[in-house]
């Protein structure tokens, strides 16, 4: 017990020594926080240049609620609880494989160092992106799930902001789930994971943005907007019961498991889902909100 005391202690100290460092020191280029500043203001410059519905106003309906929501699950949900929560586990599911003579090394089917920097990063990219997409899928299909992922789909009004509204449980399913499959091709360093990581919030602003590209032959790899304002519209046909097109940074998960729906320009539609007019409009009352659900 004292052990994971220790590490959920170290985590506290470690991501907030972390994340000072990340405000003072601007001068490497894997800042994470700057690195989200420069992505969103050069997004917002593009739905302002190149607005997609003209009447949205600049500062959209909710665009603060947004922005903060950005912030905080981007940075501050992993001082207060994500950082510990993920090293906590991680140490203790380590501990009970070897309760059984085994580690996760014994699982891992190559270290990326053994591949060029270019296919190590393309694999752990594709792995990654496929767990997210199966994972997207359950928050939906799931109804104890659904009601963490309705606050992302109270969105009223595309912005590049929206991205990052999720309740704080939604990174702790995923993590939990994309553990293992990245742990057993693991050996990615710091830098590496930033790059993926800077690549899948930049076409993930652009998908929720006030923009109307779908990136032409491309579409059919990467999501876009024209294509995920109907992952948010709020009616679908009947035989669709748990949504569409839940790539989140790739397309082609959806065209090849026939999830993807694109039926006409949906740049009128409406968003959002059955009853969301009594779901909560502020911040605590969303958090809260699956609490008050049976």
């Amino acid at each position: 017990m004292e052990k994971y005391l220790d590490i959920i202690k170290n985590s506290y100290s470690g991501y907030w020594n972390y994340l000072k460092n990340e405000l003072i020191n601007i001068n490497h280029w894997d800042n994470y926080f700057y690195g989200l500043i420069v992505i969103s203001i050069a997004v917002w410059l593009l739905e302002i240049a190149f607005p997609w519905r003209k009447g949205q106003a600049i500062f959209r309906k909710d665009f603060w609620l947004d922005t903060f929501y950005m912030f905080f699950n981007f940075f501050l949900l992993n001082l207060i609880i994500l950082i510990a929560l993920s090293n906590t586990a991680a140490e203790f599911f380590n501990d009970t494989l070897s309760t059984v003579g085994l580690s996760l090394s014994s699982f891992q089917l190559f270290d990326s160092n053994d591949l060029p920097k270019w296919l190590g990063l393309l694999i752990f990219f594709l792995i990654n992106d496929f767990v997210q997409w199966n994972t997207h899928r359950l928050l939906h299909r799931v109804p104890f799930l659904w009601n963490f992922h309705k606050v992302h789909h109270s969105v009223k009004e595309m912005g590049f902001a929206a991205h990052l509204r999720y309740h704080w449980m939604e990174p702790v399913i995923y993590n939990f789930i994309k553990y293992i499959p990245l742990a057993i091709i693991a050996n990615y360093s710091a830098q590496d994971v930033a790059i993926v990581y800077f690549f899948t919030i930049v076409i993930g602003h652009l998908n929720h943005a006030n923009l109307g590209w779908d990136y032409g032959i491309l579409k059919y790899i990467f999501n876009n907007p024209k294509m995920h304002i109907w992952h948010h519209a709020k009616e679908l046909p009947k035989h669709i019961r748990y949504g569409v097109n839940f790539g989140l940074t790739l397309s082609l998960w959806d065209y090849l498991f026939k999830t993807n729906y694109v039926p006409h320009d949906g740049k009128d539609i409406e968003l959002g889902f059955e009853g969301d007019d009594k779901f909560p409009k502020d911040f605590f009352g969303q958090e809260l909100y699956p609490l008050n659900k049976k």
